[in-house]
C-alpha cells in the first residue's frame, strides 16, 4: 500500500527556493506511487493547486491547529524547516503545529547553524524532539546537528537536495567551453549573494580572448524587495558601470524555473557561486549546476566543499575577487581543465537526480508508518 505523505512548506508559485524544492519533491514522490498532499505556508490566502489541501497564513498563529489537522490526514508528515518560513520569533510557530501531530514526523532541516541564538537553538531542539526522523542534505549539516544539539547519529539521515537531469546528450562531444564562454550566476538576489566580488573579479579578466560573458539571472528575493527594494541590484548595476563592464555583464531580473531555467543553465559554460556565507550547508543552485554536468567555481561554503572537492569545481575564499579571478582564469584558459571538471560533475549527477532522492524519502517514510509520532529517548 502506498505511503501517504503530507508536506508542510512554502510552495509554488511562491518565488522561494524551498517552494521550488517542495514542488519537485512531491512531483517525484507521486511519480513513484506515493499519495502526497501539501499544507502551504502563505502570507495571504492564495488560489490553491489541487495538491494543496490547506493553507496556513503565517501571521495567524492559531492556524497551527488547522494545519496539524490537515497533516494528520496522512501516514507521515514532512516538515520543510527554514527559520524564515513560519511565523513568530525564529519561526517558532511551527512548534504549535507539531505539538498537535499524531502521525510520524520527518523534519527536513534546510539550515543548521553553527552559532544559533538561544531561541533558534530552542526551536530546533523541540522540533527534533517531536520528530520521528530528521533529514539533512549534507554530512556537514548532520555533523552540526549531532554536535550542537546532541542528536543521536542514528536519527539523522542524509538525503541530498534533488535536481532534474539537465546533462547534455552523451553523444554530444563538444568541449565544455563555447567560442565566447558564458559564466552564469542565478538565483534570488540579495545581500550575501556575493555578486559584487564576482564583478570585481571580471574586471581582472578583460585580457582573456574572447572576453567571457557574465550572466546574472534572477529576481530580487521577495523579502529583500519588501524591506529594501532594489537597492542591492541597483548597487550591482552601478558597480558594473563603475568598472566599465557593461559589455561583459548581462542582468536578467526574471524569476525562472522549470524548462526555461534548465535551458539557461545548459547554455552556460561555467557556473559561478560567489556566496559570502561560510555557513551554508544546502544549495539548490549548486546541486542543479552539478546535475547539469557543468564546471563550477564557488566560494568554500560547506555544501560546495563536500560536493566539489572531487574535481567538479574550484573552491576559493569568500569575499576575495583576486581568488575568484584566478580560478575563473584557470577554467577559461587552462587546456582541458573545464572538460575534466564537467566530466566529474556528470559522474556525480546520477546520485543527485530527483527519482533517486524521492525513492529515499519513500523508503524512510515507509519505515515510519505506524511508529510513534515523535522520538522516544
Amino acid at each position: 500500500m502506498a505511503v501517504r505523505f503530507s508536506v508542510l512548506s512554502t510552495f509554488t508559485p511562491t518565488p522561494c527556493g524551498i517552494a521550488t524544492f517542495t514542488e519537485a519533491l512531491v512531483t517525484h514522490l507521486s511519480r513513484l506511487g506515493a499519495d502526497v498532499s501539501v499544507v502551504r505556508m502563505v502570507d495571504t490566502l492564495q488560489p490553491m493547486k489541487s495538491i494543496v489541501t490547506h493553507q496556513w497564513v503565517s501571521s495567524e498563529r492559531r492556524g497551527a491547529v488547522d494545519a496539524a489537522r490537515a497533516l494528520n490526514s496522512a501516514d507521515v508528515a514532512i516538515i520543510q524547516h527554514e527559520y524564515g518560513i513560519f511565523g513568530g520569533p525564529d519561526g517558532e510557530d511551527v512548534l504549535d503545529a507539531v505539538r498537535e501531530l499524531d502521525v510520524p514526523v520527518v523534519t527536513v532541516l534546510h539550515t543548521v547553524l553553527t552559532n544559533p541564538t538561544r531561541n533558534q537553538h530552542r526551536v530546533i531542539s523541540e522540533l527534533c524532539a517531536r520528530s520521528s526522523a530528521l533529514i539533512t542534505m549534507t554530512e556537514t549539516a548532520r555533523g552540526r546537528l549531532i554536535a550542537g544539539w546532541g542528536i543521536h547519529p542514528s536519527r539523522v539521515t542524509v538525503i541530498t537536495h534533488g535536481a532534474e537531469d539537465n546533462r547534455a546528450d552523451p553523444l554530444d562531444n563538444r568541449p565544455a567551453l563555447g567560442l565566447r564562454p558564458t559564466v552564469l550566476t542565478w538565483g534570488l538576489l540579495g545581500d550575501g549573494k556575493g555578486i559584487e566580488w564576482a564583478l570585481r573579479a571580471f574586471a581582472q579578466l578583460r585580457d582573456i580572448t574572447p572576453v567571457p560573458l557574465y550572466r546574472i539571472v534572477g529576481q530580487t528575493h521577495p523579502r529583500v524587495l519588501e524591506h529594501h527594494g532594489e537597492a542591492y541590484r541597483d548597487g550591482l548595476i552601478g558597480l558594473t558601470h563603475e568598472l566599465d563592464l557593461t559589455s561583459i555583464v548581462r542582468f536578467d531580473g526574471d524569476y525562472l524555473s522549470g524548462p526555461a531555467l534548465r535551458q539557461i543553465v545548459r547554455d552556460a559554460d561555467v557556473i559561478l557561486l560567489p556566496y559570502d556565507s561560510r555557513d551554508q550547508v544546502t544549495s539548490g543552485v549548486l546541486t542543479e549546476a552539478v546535475a547539469a554536468g557543468k564546471p563550477v567555481v564557488s566560494t568554500a561554503f560547506p555544501h560546495a566543499v563536500e560536493l566539489l572537492s572531487g574535481g567538479a569545481g574550484l573552491l576559493v575564499p569568500q569575499r576575495d575577487p583576486q581568488a575568484l579571478a584566478s580560478a575563473l582564469r584557470r577554467v577559461l584558459t587552462e587546456r582541458g581543465l573545464a572538460d575534466r571538471m564537467a566530466a566529474s560533475s556528470r559522474r556525480l549527477a546520477t546520485s543527485l537526480l530527483w527519482p533517486a532522492v524521492a525513492g529515499r524519502y519513500i523508503e524512510l517514510g515507509g519505515s515510519l508508518v505506524g511508529a510513534p509520532s515523535r522520538y522516544v529517548a
